[in-house]
């Protein structure tokens, strides 16, 4: 591994690609500390602590978790890049719906430039939408328990803060793109991945402050038993999750012998792999969204039934945990069918002669994917349903900062686990090329059948 990373940098162009992905990343960190004008940064810091500790979470913990802490300040990199997420999501589910996306869709390179326009125009509407109601939100004191947030309420104040965050968002789309262009690749996910990250020296902070001794106690919060089992629990949730990311089940493809003139085409045999988690981390931003509406609403608006719903929800209790799991598991099968259409998989095999030994091309085919599927997703669905609820557990337990905990599982652990896989494979397949030993063994991360 070490000599992987010395061969690196004896590449100039992969040297220069990771040069030039450093300083994009050096640039979204310094503008996620870049105030928007007419905040007071100090009382709205104060306010996000104040309900992340109270409600559990709120819809705004994810935004700010995916912008690297700067929604609680309000920086200009405040949205962050959630309204590209947002508009990246509803463009793949209008596809399965609409015609004209979904040709767009199989036109190959041209088809995907055009709906990667689409969603960068989705992208800055959605932000001027979320940054003019983050505006009205931010101008009445009564939500902030009687704190004066904005200097100088009005117009020219919304008109501001519209301008700065939508602008800060297609900042970062475009930072993103540059990375894709001319670095390393992922620039999206390396994007939000270093939002998340930047969260752990404040995590390493405070376990460092649970486990000296304090003023009052010869002893400290965490006992070196409870920290010991942690890191073996951290080990062990990260390799399942490498576990379940790579795992596939691999359908075996026989294509026909085609004669054409005096050269044979086809015969050989190949397989379509079938991912045990095809949703991704998708499920958990859903089911997140939904069960969090509540407190966010609860933080916004004080009235005595949502107060109730949101107090019946708090993060960690049993009936949180319930409705959670199984709206990951509904989210996954949802999301899982949008995606994966068997009947164009199937189609698409036998016009091309292919079919699986022992089912009949076309429609059999089909229902014969459509079944495998439906049954390894099951586990893939229960996995996620665990890991997203495990920081909750662990949080409740073991007694330590949900921020620490947070890191043992969660959307936060699997976008870094599997962005951090598609970096190194990419930054493998370079090496590769240029004759180097890459990252992983027989240079490829094998998938468990």
């Amino acid at each position: 591994m070490l000599q992987s990373f010395v061969n690196l940098f004896k590449i100039p162009d992969l040297k220069k690609k990771l040069l030039f992905t450093l300083g994009i990343i050096v640039i979204y960190r310094i503008g996620a500390y870049v105030p928007t004008p007419g905040i007071d940064g100090a009382k709205l810091a104060q306010f996000f602590d104040n309900i992340a500790r109270t409600q559990g979470g709120t819809l705004f913990g994810i935004m700010n978790m995916f912008a690297g802490g700067a929604m609680s300040r309000l920086t200009i990199f405040a949205l962050g890049i959630m309204p590209y997420i947002s508009a990246s999501i509803i463009l793949q589910l209008l596809t399965a719906v609409i015609p004209y996306l979904e040709k767009l869709a199989k036109e190959g390179e041209a088809g995907h430039k055009k709906i990667v326009q689409y969603t960068r125009y989705g992208t800055v509407i959605l932000a001027i939408i979320q940054s003019f109601f983050i505006a009205l939100w931010l101008e009445n004191p009564a939500r902030f328990q009687g704190m004066q947030i904005v200097q100088a309420p009005g117009w020219p104040f919304r008109v501001l803060t519209v301008i700065t965050l939508t602008s800060g968002t297609a900042f970062i789309m475009w930072l993103g793109e540059q990375i894709q262009e001319r670095g390393i690749g992922n620039g999206i996910s390396i994007i939000i991945t270093v939002g998340i990250v930047s969260r752990l020296p404040t995590a390493v902070i405070q376990l460092i402050s649970l486990v000296k001794p304090s003023m009052s106690s010869q002893s400290g919060q965490l006992a070196p038993f409870t920290l010991v089992l942690m890191a073996c629990m951290l080990v062990a949730v990260v390799v399942a999750v490498v576990t379940i990311t790579q795992g596939q089940r691999k359908i075996p493809i026989q294509y026909a012998k085609r004669i054409i003139g005096r050269k044979v085409y086809g015969g050989q045999s190949t397989f379509i792999p079938l991912r045990v988690n095809q949703a991704g981390v998708i499920p958990i931003i859903f089911a997140q969204s939904l069960i969090l509406f509540p407190a966010t609403i609860a933080a916004l608006v004080p009235n005595p039934l949502v107060q109730r719903v949101a107090a019946s929800l708090n993060r960690g209790d049993w009936m949180y945990n319930v409705i959670y799991s199984l709206l990951i598991i509904f989210f996954c099968y949802f999301y899982t069918a949008i995606t994966f259409n068997p009947i164009d998989v199937a189609d698409n095999m036998k016009k091309y002669g292919g079919f699986v030994p022992g089912i009949r091309p076309g429609k059999a085919t089909a229902e014969h994917l459509d079944f495998i599927m439906t049954r390894i997703t099951l586990p893939g669905a229960l996995f996620l349903a665990l890991i997203a609820i495990l920081p909750s557990i662990i949080s409740s337990s073991l007694k330590v900062p949900y921020l620490i905990a947070s890191f043992f599982g969660g959307t936060g652990l699997l976008i870094i686990v599997g962005v951090m896989l598609d970096t190194m494979r990419q930054i493998e397949s370079q090496l590769l090329m240029r004759h180097y030993e890459g990252f992983m063994k027989h240079g490829k991360v094998r998938g468990r059948r």
